[in-house]
């Protein structure tokens, strides 16, 4: 089962991953809240959308910006919409 590990701990574990571009989205259910930060920051990718970020925030560590979501995927980009990637320094396990 794919795993996200960031700080020696598992933020996220699902068998119900979307790989696109290399990066597995992960359901924002399987994600741990508790190391989720809202985020102000947005960027736009031509073909997905208006990507939202969060940053992660555990034991006295913070990565900023280190995990991304599409609220409103363009209909190409749809088997995205509510779930999570994360930057290459989030370990992936699957």
């Amino acid at each position: 089962m794919p795993k996200a590990i960031w700080n020696d701990e598992v933020i996220a574990e699902s068998e119900d991953t979307v790989v696109l571009e290399g990066n597995h989205y992960f359901p924002l259910d399987s994600v741990r809240e508790d190391v989720l930060v809202p985020s102000d920051t947005h960027t736009v990718c031509p073909w997905k959308g208006k990507a939202s970020y969060y940053s992660l925030r555990s034991d006295g560590h913070t990565a900023p910006d280190a995990a991304w979501f599409y609220p409103d995927p363009k209909p190409d980009a749809s088997a995205v919409r509510d779930r999570v990637a994360f930057r290459r320094d989030v370990l992936i396990q699957a």
